[in-house]
């Protein structure tokens, strides 16, 4: 008993020192991984704002932004560069991999950054604003936005310590700079070949966050973690692409189409209902030009008109005509925002081709109904294709019809009776009960 109150102030002492030994290893550091790639959009302003946003819960060491992007929607630029400049973690930009670029809107995100990094081999650069809205921009108010944009990007280069007439060249002149010259300029602070190569090199590096403290980075043996769009986020992003944008808005227009002149198919216009709300999400994430969508509209509705007018190609000709020229101007912004001509050609002969085969069906049924010989429809059974009210369509072996109901309303699918016909209007009745 004596031997072990003897060892009772050692092993108090142990109890005392162990807490705080083990509580006093410090846990390995983390660098967060954001990839930025593409446009600069609402949806991935909101990934990057997620990104940083764990970052500064999990006490990352840094976040860094690996980007390759042609540019993007000025709103959206300010939104990312306010994140970074406001944010309690270092952010590093890294354009990467070799023959990356952030042209446009990636300068501004690169230069707003904590520490600026380029693979050998990448650009940065050519950062003047460009139209984005549904109507011209005139000379004097481009200037004013040029003015303004020169301005934002010397104060950031001014917060950063970076070459603010230099980035402002890259506004004003478009100017462009490699790796090699963007260091030299002092537009960037480092130079990295991959990922591990530039963690290796902030190491020890200090930072002033945007509330005045100071943090010195450690990144040696860091955890590295990669932050990934989360799979909505994926698929939100791919919606914003302008090409997707229009083969959403032409299959809504197809699938809507053809449930019109196939009353009861169902499929076709689920679908193009489903990918009409797509494309009305991703017209909404996009910079549209008014004038497009009308002129898509009035060829939607030609289209339509097609069914219930036949005029044997007329309406479809300048729906067609409508289409493209609707395509052509459907967004504004420059190349970034432009559909591809090849896929505008592809959906306007496919429309041509469907449109083609309805017509000719219709020609065919009509040149077989000369055949046959009118005068035996009077007393015929029909379908009804379209609602009667009292005017509308009706299916008769294979052919439409424009058909006029004497009294009340029939409802697509009902049956009703040929009375008379006059030119190519049919007159019907609705069959009373006890009929056959």
């Amino acid at each position: 008993m004596l031997k072990v109150l003897r060892f009772l102030p050692l092993l108090l002492l142990l109890l005392a020192v162990l807490p705080g030994t083990v509580y006093a290893q410090p846990s390995s550091p983390t660098i967060f991984v954001l990839h930025a790639e593409g446009i600069i959009n609402p949806v991935l302003v909101d990934y990057i704002e997620r990104g940083i946003e764990q970052a500064e819960e999990d006490n990352a060491t840094a976040c860094i932004i690996q980007m390759d992007t042609p540019g993007g929607l000025l709103d959206s630029t300010d939104k990312i560069v306010m994140a970074i400049m406001n944010a309690d973690v270092p952010i590093i930009v890294y354009v990467s991999p070799k023959g990356a670029w952030a042209a446009s809107a990636g300068v501004f995100i690169t230069l707003s950054a904590h520490i600026a990094v380029m693979t050998p081999g990448t650009t940065i650069g050519a950062a003047h604003p460009v139209s984005v809205g549904d109507t011209e921009i005139s000379d004097d108010e481009m200037e004013k936005i040029t003015n303004f944009s020169a301005k934002w990007i010397q104060a950031i280069a001014d917060e950063r310590g970076r070459n603010a007439e230099e980035a402002r060249l890259a506004v004003t002149e478009s100017k462009s700079f490699t790796d090699t010259e963007a260091l030299e300029y002092n537009l960037i602070d480092l130079r990295a070949d991959t990922l591990d190569s530039l963690i290796s090199q902030i190491d020890g590096w200090q930072i002033t966050l945007a509330d005045g403290s100071t943090v010195t980075l450690s990144t040696q043996n860091a955890l590295v973690e990669d932050i990934n769009m989360s799979a909505i986020e994926r698929f939100l992003y791919a919606l914003t692409d302008p090409n997707i944008a229009y083969i959403l808005l032409s299959l809504a227009i197809l699938g809507i189409t053809v449930e019109i002149f196939n009353p009861g198919l169902i499929f076709p216009g689920v679908v193009g209902a489903i990918s009409g709300l797509f494309a009305f999400y991703s017209l909404g994430m996009l910079p549209v030009n008014y004038a497009g969508i009308l002129l898509v509209a009035l060829a939607f509705a030609l289209f339509v008109a097609e069914a219930f007018t036949p005029t044997f190609g007329l309406l479809t000709a300048g729906g067609i005509t409508s289409l493209v020229t609707g395509s052509l101007i459907l967004f504004k912004g420059g190349p970034l925002f432009q559909v591809n001509i090849g896929l505008i050609i592809l959906v306007a002969v496919f429309f041509a081709a469907f449109l083609a085969f309805v017509i000719n069906s219709v020609v065919v049924a009509h040149r077989r109904q000369v055949t046959t010989g009118r005068e035996e429809l009077p007393g015929k059974t029909t379908i009804v294709r379209t609602t009667l009210n009292p005017e509308g369509t009706v299916l008769h072996e294979g052919e439409i019809w424009t058909a006029i109901l004497d009294q009340g309303r029939a409802e697509p699918k009902e049956e009703v009776i040929i009375e008379r016909f006059d030119g190519l209007k049919l007159y019907v009745t609705k069959i009373k009960k006890g009929d056959s």
